[in-house]
């Protein structure tokens, strides 16, 4: 596993100077499931800029990150995704020759099949990573997926950070 020291010295100086998010106890925004998993709606989310190819590219032209999502609808080719993270901080050919690895959506139908989850819902979302200014995500955006994933009744969510 790579230390920070490992990373190469603008990743370290950006990493360093990140004004991350804090909560308090109190506003962890992590809920608890209330069922068994074997019961759950299940969604994915994904920061790994991943698309369809008839969707708006995600820009990765903006200084402070592109906050939007795209709605991947459940039935989708993971091969069909197309990647547009363009972020130099990791290598992108794992999730370049298996989409699974960012956005696990074949695998996840496994679970259902075996029945470990209940059901996979019908759509999932995928936001791009590395926001530097992130507060449009967090009041907007971040807000906006999860009402619709609330009117979805989803129960529980994977997030898979990249």
């Amino acid at each position: 596993m790579a230390t920070f020291r490992d990373l190469k010295l603008h990743h370290r100086i950006f990493t360093s100077n990140y004004p991350f998010g804090r909560y308090a106890v109190n506003d962890n925004p992590v809920a608890r499931l209330t069922k068994p998993l074997s019961e759950c709606r299940v969604a994915l989310v994904t920061t790994a800029g991943l698309r369809l190819e008839s969707h708006e590219p995600f820009n990765n032209h903006l200084g402070l990150g592109d906050t939007t999502f795209r709605e991947i609808p459940g039935d989708v080719d993971v091969a069909d995704l197309i990647e547009d993270h363009s972020s130099s901080s990791f290598d992108h050919a794992g999730v370049q020759a298996d989409r699974n690895i960012a956005f696990p959506l074949d695998r996840f139908r496994e679970l259902e099949t075996e029945g470990v989850i209940g059901s996979l819902n019908q759509r999932h979302f995928s936001f791009m990573g590395s926001i530097i200014s992130a507060s449009s995500l967090i009041n907007e955006t971040a807000p906006d997926a999860a009402f619709r994933l609330r009117q979805d009744k989803v129960d529980a969510v994977l997030l898979v950070p990249i």
